[in-house]
C-alpha cells in the first residue's frame, strides 16, 4: 500500500495547521477580535458566550503566541482589561485560513 492509498499525503496539510488557532474556543476569540478594533474582557465574554474560566486561559495562550495584546488599566478605580488582535495574530489567521483551504481542497478533490 502506498502513501496515496492510505491518504497520508492528503493529511499533511492538517499537520501544518497552527495548533494555537486550531481550537474552537481560541478560533471564536480570534474571529471576534478580527472584526473589532479592541474589546474589553466583559464584552468579549458576553459576545463569545464563554465562561471566565474558559476565556482567561485561552487569552493567555493567545497572548503567549503573540496573537493578542492584553492591556490592563483602571477606569474610575475599576479594573478594565482590553484585548486586541496583533498584526502577528492577523497574519496567523490568514495563514490558518489558507491552510484550512488546502486541507479542504485536498479532501474535496474528485478522483
Amino acid at each position: 500500500m502506498t502513501s496515496d492509498d492510505t491518504g497520508a499525503d492528503k493529511l499533511q496539510p492538517i499537520d501544518d495547521l497552527d495548533p494555537t488557532i486550531h481550537s474552537l474556543t481560541r478560533m471564536k476569540i480570534l474571529a471576534f477580535l478580527a472584526i473589532v478594533e479592541e474589546a474589553d474582557f466583559t464584552y468579549l465574554l458576553t459576545q463569545t458566550g464563554l465562561t471566565r474560566g474558559n476565556l482567561s486561559p485561552n487569552l493567555r495562550k493567545l497572548e503567549e503566541a503573540g496573537y493578542v495584546q492584553i492591556q490592563k488599566e483602571f477606569v474610575d478605580r475599576i479594573p478594565r482589561t482590553l484585548i486586541r488582535l496583533t498584526e502577528a495574530g492577523r497574519s496567523a489567521i490568514q495563514k490558518y485560513q489558507q491552510g484550512m483551504q488546502r486541507v479542504l481542497d485536498e479532501f474535496l478533490k474528485k478522483k
